[in-house]
């Protein structure tokens, strides 16, 4: 898998220097770098646990109130589809989950909220897979997702395929929405990433599957896109996705990607996962339809080694 190369180089590929940016005293030099950081388009972190890698990314980003202000209401939408432990690898990390909601409250936000429109029943998905007691642990509200009443109709002025859809409530209501799918491998979108988590905050998934997948990925960011996406490479589901069969399927890759711009984030990760973006539909339509940028190397990205 050379094309991981493109995201786990050092932390040193990331940074300036004194010497580059011509400052001469430390101040500068350090308040120089603060905004070089502040500025990154995607962090790419790896070797680390899920919640060192976290506080690592978002730091370089300008820190959690850069996203989340005092009062905010805050929706996280990690991936809790499966009934499997965090050893399978079918769902979002619960330590990166947890750290999340604590970054969120810790900026000031009123309240946050973690829910996902779960395959299996939805009160074991929570439980086994260990994220409603990171939730809880961290001062955050974990919500259902199992019933229709929760999901209210929009319009999609701009899909292409998906032209409507009923989305949950907790979307509709927030003001911050933080999106953090577990990378791993998908039966029918190749791979399940930032675009396709989105398919948990809506109430009808069958239509997408009976008419073009990837277009309706695509066209449900025409509505909304996430502040940030936050994409869990710690545990890697390599086959037999999205459920998993067995922890034969995982691969331990403890690498973590966080960027606001959804498209690039997809595109990164496809690359650690061992595809080229341009090979997976929905990145590709996503990145014609200009809702992001996937050539990785226009970007600039900070690489973090921990």
């Amino acid at each position: 898998m050379k094309r991981r190369d493109f995201l786990v180089n050092s932390v040193s590929a990331g940074l300036v220097t004194g010497a580059a940016v011509g400052f001469g005293d430390v101040a500068s030099l350090a308040a120089a770098t603060l905004q070089v950081k502040n500025d990154w388009d995607l962090v790419a972190v790896r070797d680390g646990e899920p919640e060192v890698m976290f506080d690592r990314a978002i730091a370089s980003l300008g820190g959690m109130s850069k996203y989340v202000k005092k009062g905010q209401k805050v929706v996280v939408k990690p991936n809790i589809g499966w009934d499997v432990s965090p050893e399978r690898a079918g769902n979002t990390n619960p330590k990166l989950v947890g750290r999340i909601v604590k970054h969120c409250l810790d900026a000031g936000a009123s309240e946050v909220y973690v829910f996902d429109n779960t395959c299996d029943a939805w009160n074991l998905c929570y439980k086994n897979s260990g994220i409603e007691k990171a939730v809880k642990d961290n001062g955050g509200k974990i919500v259902p997702g199992n019933t229709e009443s929760y999901y209210k109709a929009i319009q999609i002025p701009k899909g292409k395929s998906l032209k409507d859809a009923k989305v949950h409530e907790l979307i509709l209501n927030s003001d911050v929405f933080i999106n953090v799918p577990v990378l791993k491998h998908h039966s029918s979108a190749s791979v399940s990433l930032a675009m396709k988590n989105l398919m948990g905050i809506v109430w009808d998934r069958r239509y997408w599957h009976r008419n073009d997948l990837h277009q309706c990925i695509a066209d449900l960011v025409t509505w909304r896109k996430p502040t940030l996406n936050v994409i869990d490479g710690y545990r890697v589901m390599m086959r037999n996705g999205p459920r998993g069969v067995s922890e034969a399927d995982v691969v331990t890759m403890k690498q973590l990607i966080v960027s606001a711009d959804i498209v690039a984030a997809d595109a990164a990760a496809a690359l650690i996962f061992g595809s080229k973006p341009e090979d997976i539909p929905h990145i590709r339509i996503a990145h014609e339809m200009k809702l992001g940028n996937m050539q990785l190397d226009k970007l600039k990205i900070n690489r973090i080694k921990i």
